[in-house]
């Protein structure tokens, strides 16, 4: 009775007041205290909780995500050997940040930067990898996801979801693959 009586008297809506809780909730304040629960100028101290509410969960979030760029970074570490840039015509580069995903996605229009493959990434559920031609080894050329559970290439793909030339698909199971599989027994030993 006493809250539809308050925000009849403030003027406020009922979602309105349910962003003012949630953000208060977040902040940690007493709601049994009357002059948080029904504040005597509503719309100001909603407005000045609703922005503490946002910079405290931006500050949340840029810790979550810090932690998480590292988490990628000590994974990508892990398995740095079984990047391979040995004498070839073909280099091959695994990915070290969520960033890395997110622009060999948009340079070669697949969704290797979506669809939570840096999440599948810190799990250690598959590893993603770019190949790279010799000639110009900062071009994105093509990307694969490998998995770690079944030791085999899930997908590979060129610009716009379409197939690597032959010789990269014969590079990639002829020469890196078994390469792979050789560091994959050293780095479990």
């Amino acid at each position: 009775e006493e809250y539809f009586s308050y925000i009849g008297e403030q003027k406020i809506s009922n979602r309105l007041y349910n962003d003012y809780l949630k953000a208060c909730n977040y902040l940690g304040l007493d709601m049994s205290d009357k002059k948080n629960r029904f504040p005597h100028d509503f719309k100001r101290w909603h407005d000045i909780r609703i922005d503490e509410y946002e910079s405290a969960k931006a500050k949340a979030d840029d810790e979550l995500k810090k932690e998480f760029y590292e988490q990628f970074a000590s994974v990508a570490n892990k398995y740095l050997p079984l990047q391979r840039d040995k004498n070839g015509i073909y280099l091959v580069f695994i990915a070290k940040s969520p960033a890395e995903l997110v622009n060999e996605g948009l340079a070669l229009h697949h969704c290797v930067g979506k669809m939570g493959y840096d999440k599948k990434f810190v799990r250690e559920e598959t590893l993603i990898f770019f190949i790279r031609s010799a000639d110009a080894p900062d071009v994105p050329l093509v990307t694969m996801e490998y998995s770690l559970k079944s030791n085999k290439v899930l997908q590979i793909y060129a610009n716009g979801n379409t197939r690597p030339t032959e010789d990269v698909q014969t590079f990639i199971q002829k020469k890196w693959l078994p390469y792979a599989k050789r560091q994959l027994k050293k780095i479990a030993a």
